[in-house]
């Protein structure tokens, strides 16, 4: 695969990130430096890391960043519990995104078993 951005993971990262972005615009102003950057920065790792570990060429750091990629998708699904504990979202929006969560942790485990298979292969 020449680029990161023909992973499916990756795309489906993408569109997570779109949607959080989306979403805290409507955070409260004093969640600013909070609760909206934290749960930005992290829906944003979860595609850099796919990124990164993609170009390593390396199947063992691959699986690595694929993990801390995982990492940060199940952070963000946190930072939106606690949005919706601080009555920031509702439980629709909540429940919405945690089959989003649901779908990308599938892909995200999904490659990471190609990528052990692919560094069996190899051994």
């Amino acid at each position: 695969m020449a680029s990161f951005t023909e992973l499916e993971t990756w795309k489906y990262a993408r569109k997570i990130r779109i949607l959080i972005s989306d979403l805290v615009q409507k955070f409260p102003v004093e969640e600013k430096f909070r609760l909206t950057d934290q749960i930005i920065r992290s829906s944003r790792s979860i595609g850099n890391n796919l990124a990164e570990g993609h170009g390593r060429f390396h199947y063992q750091d691959n699986i690595r960043f694929c993990i801390m990629a995982r990492g940060s998708l199940t952070e963000t699904l946190d930072h939106l519990i606690i949005a919706f504990d601080e009555k920031m979202i509702t439980e629709e929006i909540l429940q919405s995104f945690q089959t989003e969560y649901e779908s990308c942790l599938k892909l995200i485990n999904g490659y990471i078993q190609y990528l052990k298979n692919k560094k069996g292969e190899v051994s």
